[in-house]
């Protein structure tokens, strides 16, 4: 049976965690398709003041882990809120029969009875879990034991944590040196090119 992995996210902007966190999900599933989807509005943040074609245009920077690696703007196009078991239930018409993947953080996993339709998610779902932080260990297995109890199937991709956030890099809390390490190509290029979150010297 094929595996299908789905990443999804804001990515305003994509970082090296978020760089991270996919490389460990695809090493833990070994997919044979990644669909990366940036969110059009994500359900549970403020709508991005980045336009969508530059959001999607950055993370172009996830081709970089494999020519099975899709970036898609399919939640983009169906405009309002994204929600992610749309979007699951749109990859099981177009992939019939594959076993779907879906990666997340460990915020993520720990707020996942909030999200929309989260038994619906199950369902259609391994979730594939990487830590954001070091020591969170305890937390998230407790999250994952409550979620098995409902019928949810995760595992945890075994990757070191790479605590990075995006907020972080749109509030300028990082010198232009961090930053270039901070953001994979063609990131940064993007960011000058457009001005985008007042970084004119990233």
């Amino acid at each position: 049976m094929m595996r299908l992995l789905l990443y999804g996210g804001t990515f305003d902007p994509p970082h090296n965690g978020h760089m991270n966190n996919l490389k460990a999900a695809m090493a833990a599933v070994q997919p044979g398709h990644v669909v990366v989807m940036p969110a059009g509005i994500p359900p549970h943040k403020a709508a991005s003041a980045t336009p969508a074609e530059y959001r999607l245009a950055m993370c172009r920077c996830f081709a970089a882990l494999g020519a099975e690696v899709e970036v898609s703007d399919w939640e983009i196009r169906q405009g309002g809120r994204s929600y992610t078991v749309d979007t699951l239930a749109m990859l099981k018409k177009q992939w019939p029969g594959a076993h779907l993947y879906l990666a997340i953080g460990s915020d993520m996993l720990l707020g996942f009875t909030k999200w929309r339709r989260w038994q619906d998610i199950l369902r259609l779902a391994t979730l594939v879990v990487q830590s954001r932080q070091p020591g969170d260990a305890p937390t998230l297995k407790a999250a994952a034991k409550a979620l098995r109890r409902a019928g949810g199937h995760i595992r945890f991709a075994g990757a070191a944590p790479y605590p990075c956030a995006s907020h972080e890099l749109r509030a300028g809390r990082y010198t232009p040196a961090q930053r270039q390490k901070l953001l994979p190509p063609p990131v940064p290029e993007i960011i000058e090119k457009y001005n985008l979150y007042n970084m004119s010297a990233i």
